[in-house]
């Protein structure tokens, strides 16, 4: 259960809703109340079918890059590391979103989904996320990494849903420090996950 419950709080601070508060009520702000909550749950929607799909089928997408999963831990744990000190910085960072895909974003895209829910929250960190913790068991164990994702969605859609009272209380200041707080902690995350990668692959640093 404990490492579930890591499981859980690294996806919560890969994603961020906090971080994707602004840029939620910037696209909905245009949009009727069903209309907002349709765009809610298609993006948690969206943001599950991508992980949990990650969790079941990373070990075929590991052996089709021909990566081993000590390397993919190192690699996975860079990226994180990369959107932590972003986060750090109260800012979304190039990993979870370029140039392009925020202009395509303000915009108007259509349904909102691209690029909010992928690459935004459901980005290469969260899937790395995913891929990893899916490898460290049998089909009992991936049944519990993909309910802890919907777990995880669940958190999401409930933070969207009430995105306008958070944002309206917390203020620009209060989101900065909520998106800080997790960014610290995905940043001992991601060096903890890089570690246990460079011991896998050289075991004479442990």
């Amino acid at each position: 259960m404990q490492e579930y419950l890591k499981f859980v709080v690294t996806l919560v601070a890969v994603l961020d809703p906090f971080l994707a508060i602004p840029i939620f009520l910037g696209v909905a702000a245009t949009r009727a109340p069903a209309a907002r909550r349709r765009l809610v749950q298609a993006v948690t929607l969206t943001v599950f079918a991508v992980l949990a799909v990650a969790a079941l089928f990373g070990d075929a997408l590991l052996q089709l890059i021909g990566a081993s999963l000590p390397a993919f831990r190192v690699g996975g744990g860079l990226v994180l590391l990369l959107m932590a000190l972003a986060m750090l910085n109260a800012s979304i960072g190039g990993v979870r979103q370029s140039e392009a895909e925020a202009e395509e974003l303000e915009s108007g895209d259509p349904s909102g989904v691209v690029p909010l829910a992928v690459p935004l929250l459901a980005g290469p960190g969260a899937i790395s996320t995913c891929i990893i913790a899916g490898q460290e068991g049998g089909t009992l164990h991936v049944a519990a990494i993909v309910g802890c994702i919907a777990l995880v969605c669940v958190l999401l859609w409930l933070v969207l849903t009430l995105a306008e009272r958070i944002g309206s209380r917390l203020g620009i200041t209060g989101l900065n420090i909520a998106t800080r707080l997790l960014g610290l902690a995905l940043a001992a995350i991601a060096v903890e996950m890089m570690a246990a990668g460079l011991r896998a692959l050289f075991p004479g640093l442990a």
